[in-house]
């Protein structure tokens, strides 16, 4: 398919609407597998175009096909079997960042990230990827990021790379600049001395008058790339009030395997954590990453034709609470000191745009003295998005690059948001804009606010 099939109005060249178009050719439905997403889906869009504007690929590359409109279509078009599962859909569709800044601007309401990971389902089943792409997202999504055993090795080997001086070696031989992979390699985060594993199973008690008991979800990068800000989770959480568990047994929450079209396994991670934490009587299942919270928000979604787990899903999307979420809805006790800074927030897609949590952290980090500075264009990604900032690293350093421009328009003593793929990206624009300002998790600053 061509990319100017259709219009800046959302028509065919011959002015036909799309679904009017499609039928029109008498093409016939095709059968893309039990995650096709659904005309009840597809249709809710009205092609209007008022997302345009606030989708990061359509911006940096002005492409209609990279808009969430002509994606819309291009799936439609598959539906209808207009389209193959061919390079071209693929690349499309992949190059969205699921940041979901469109499902805010539509007025009608389109579920658009649920129609891109049932697309990104089909094409995993349908698509003919090349062999070394294929074997890599294998290894990754089934074998490495959901199998804790399998992710410590990994991580333990990255550390020996990291602390040998063979990475110092490896980035001054210019060697990854030869192979195209420096900016690739500048985003792997700095693995922990002590990964966060050995805490899981542990049960924290409240200091002070418990008000409540919660259940941690531990994520998987942050086991073994940012056990401090976990630590700080569960430090934060005691100091309000809130005994903490970190249930033995929990897993991957799954939402990489959901972004990525790897379904089956992202609906198995979900049975797994709902058996193992609908099992504690919880009052929230809390979590520190936008990421996994948006996913485990989604689980009855994900399981919405299994009989067996669908109403257990709704019990535990009810209980699943974004740490700023949680705090700011139960209230915070009067920290032990202020935080005197100023500090610009920004939103890490997958709260602002999926969880629709904006005010939160920031009431959070004002009740502990901090001067909030806004960011120009606060809801727009960063250019992170799980991996995809490792799978299609140029566009993501373009969208990066307009974001660091807004940081820079602003004056303040560091940047905070909520998100550890944000603060990796954002950490990764400061080196390449020179600048030296600190990235921290709103959680980072509440624990140093009650140290």
């Amino acid at each position: 398919m061509s990319d100017e099939i259709i219009t800046e109005q959302g028509t065919t060249e011959d002015g036909t609407g799309l679904e009017a178009h499609v039928h029109s050719k008498g093409l016939k439905p095709i059968d893309g597998g039990k995650y096709q997403p659904s005309l009840d889906l597809l249709s809710t869009c009205v092609h209007c175009g008022l997302c345009l504007n606030h989708c990061p690929t359509y911006k940096t590359l002005g492409m209609e096909m990279d808009s969430p409109r002509g994606r819309i279509y291009q799936v439609l078009q598959v539906n209808e079997g207009a389209m193959d599962f061919n390079a071209s859909f693929t690349e499309h569709i992949d190059r969205c960042l699921g940041c979901l800044a469109c499902e805010i601007a539509c007025p009608s309401g389109v579920k658009y990230g649920r129609i891109v990971e049932r697309a990104r389902a089909q094409i995993e089943k349908n698509a003919d990827r090349p062999f070394f792409s294929r074997f890599v997202r294998n290894m990754f999504y089934r074998h490495i990021i959901s199998n804790f055993t399998v992710l410590k090795i990994v991580a333990t080997m990255m550390r020996i790379y990291q602390r040998s001086g063979l990475q110092t070696l490896v980035r001054a031989s210019g060697l990854l600049k030869l192979m195209g992979m420096a900016d690739v390699e500048s985003l792997s985060p700095q693995i922990d001395s002590k990964f966060f594993f050995d805490q899981i199973g542990t049960v924290h008690q409240a200091v002070g008058e418990k008000r409540g008991k919660v259940a941690f979800l531990a994520g998987c990068i942050n086991n073994v790339a940012f056990s401090h800000l976990n630590n700080a989770t569960l430090s934060v959480l005691t100091k309000n009030g809130f005994e903490v568990h970190v249930p033995a047994g929990q897993g991957c929450c799954g939402a990489l395997h959901a972004h990525a079209g790897y379904r089956d396994e992202a609906r198995a991670l979900a049975r797994h954590n709902i058996k193992i934490f609908l099992a504690g009587n919880y009052d929230a299942v809390v979590t520190n990453a936008a990421g996994c919270g948006s996913n485990l928000k989604e689980y009855d979604d994900l399981l919405d034709d299994d009989a067996e787990y669908h109403d257990r899903a709704k019990e535990f999307v009810a209980k699943a609470k974004d740490v700023t979420e949680f705090l700011a809805g139960q209230g915070l006790r009067t920290p032990t000191k202020k935080i005197g800074q100023r500090v610009a927030y920004q939103d890490a897609c997958h709260l602002g745009n999926a969880q629709r949590i904006r005010t939160q952290p920031r009431e959070l980090l004002t009740a502990i003295g901090c001067e909030l500075v806004e960011i120009p264009h606060p809801d727009q990604c960063c250019g992170s998005a799980g991996v995809y900032n490792v799978a299609h690293t140029d566009l993501s350093m373009k969208i990066l690059s307009a974001k660091m421009d807004d940081v820079q328009s602003v004056t303040s003593d560091m940047i905070a948001t909520a998100n550890v793929g944000c603060m990796i990206q954002l950490r990764a624009g400061m080196k390449q804009r020179g600048m030296n300002q600190p990235i921290k998790h709103v959680v980072e600053l509440l624990d140093e606010a009650f140290s």
